[in-house]
């Protein structure tokens, strides 16, 4: 029953925003091609619903010159690769309007762990131990509210693994209301390279868009 609910919401508020938002996304549209060269949207393989792959939309916040597949908080100097208009898209968080589509067509929930690159090996495997693999992944989730960047694999997966658990219409209320605070708070935003991480090799977060 809350299986049915949830994709019915996932469907409902996905589209709802869709038609709202449109002269938004035309807005940065415009400033996007405006500012850079480069594609709108940003395409990136991530790994979804039982391991399997599909390709998350962002809007392009980066330089087409930036290293593929390399998680943002690992470049040395991610200033040179990021474009004026991608520094505001990153800090609001609207890089991940685009989004939207992947719930509307099944891919991710609106709620559920942030889908990993299809290349971090560490964090799937540790998501493997908590079930957290075989839940759809979210536009946010538990750990988004509870740390985000700053987590480390081990943690970020204990999280995913207590949502999986916990997972219901109050859960996902709470992560729900928990992303706009953290989002109005910029809360565990990291960019560029920190020791402990690049010793570790450990890819916390998403790459932002190209």
């Amino acid at each position: 029953m809350f299986l049915r609910m949830k994709r019915f919401v996932d469907v409902f508020l996905s589209l709802t925003g869709m038609i709202i938002l449109a002269p938004v996304f035309i807005a940065l549209i415009i400033a996007i091609k405006l500012d850079s060269k480069g594609p709108v949207l940003f395409k990136q393989k991530r790994v979804g619903l039982h391991k399997e792959h599909f390709n998350i939309l962002k809007f392009r916040t980066m330089k087409i010159d930036t290293p593929k597949d390399m998680p943002t908080h690992l470049l040395n100097d991610p200033d040179q690769y990021i474009t004026r208009v991608g520094k505001f898209l990153r800090k609001t968080s609207l890089d991940e309007l685009p989004q939207i589509w992947n719930i509307f067509t099944g891919d991710m929930s609106i709620i559920g762990p942030r889908p990993a690159l299809w290349n971090q090996y560490d964090l799937i495997n540790e998501r493997d131990e908590y079930e957290a693999n075989d839940v759809p992944p979210g536009l946010t989730g538990w750990a988004q509210i509870n740390g985000r960047d700053e987590l480390p694999i081990e943690i970020k997966a204990q999280l995913d693994g207590e949502y999986v658990k916990r997972r219901g219409v109050l859960m996902d209320v709470k992560c729900f209301v928990g992303t706009f605070v953290s989002v109005a708070k910029s809360d565990g935003v990291v960019e560029g390279a920190r020791e402990e991480a690049a010793a570790s090799n450990d890819p916390l977060n998403d790459q932002k868009g190209k």
